[in-house]
């Protein structure tokens, strides 16, 4: 599966659940790597929107509001070849942090070579057409992006 789309700022607060141990010991077994600690925020829309909804509900995410034309395209879009990994959630001093799933994929522009990555979709999000991706390096940085810049993500197959 192939998805396309532009870098967009996020809220900022994704350092905070990134730094936490429990999940960097899960991320390291994804990635083969310590993740940064933070996430690239991909705008997704039109066909590329309908495979990430299609990624988001084989994680079991209720994707609500879709009207009947988006439903349809989603329902036709194939991810049995694309293995989902779970990240357990956890309790830390009262504080509740929730489960995701990621997607082993590559990241690329057009002028750069690819970099692995996962797609996380954690299982608490807001996000609908907002893709957030994962890697053991600053993505922003590594592939000179900017908000606007456009970013390919190409998942793992089995």
């Amino acid at each position: 599966m192939h998805l396309s789309g532009s870098v967009t700022s996020g809220l900022g607060r994704a350092s905070v659940f990134m730094s936490q141990s429990h999940y960097q010991d899960q991320f390291r077994k994804i990635l083969g790597a310590t993740a940064w600690p933070g996430t690239l925020n991909v705008h997704v829309e039109n066909n590329d929107l309908s495979s990430y909804i299609a990624l988001r509900q084989k994680a079991g995410i209720d994707t609500l509001d879709l009207d009947q034309e988006l439903i349809d395209k989603v329902s036709k879009i194939d991810t049995s070849n694309i293995e989902a990994m779970r990240i357990r959630g956890f309790l830390r001093e009262g504080r509740s942090f929730g489960g995701a799933t990621a997607y082993l994929a590559e990241i690329s522009t057009s002028e750069s070579k690819n970099i692995s990555c996962a797609i996380l979709i954690p299982d608490l999000t807001r996000h609908v057409e907002v893709i957030e991706v994962i890697a053991d390096v600053f993505l922003r940085e590594s592939l000179n992006l900017n908000d606007g810049s456009v970013v390919n993500l190409d998942l793992i197959v089995d």
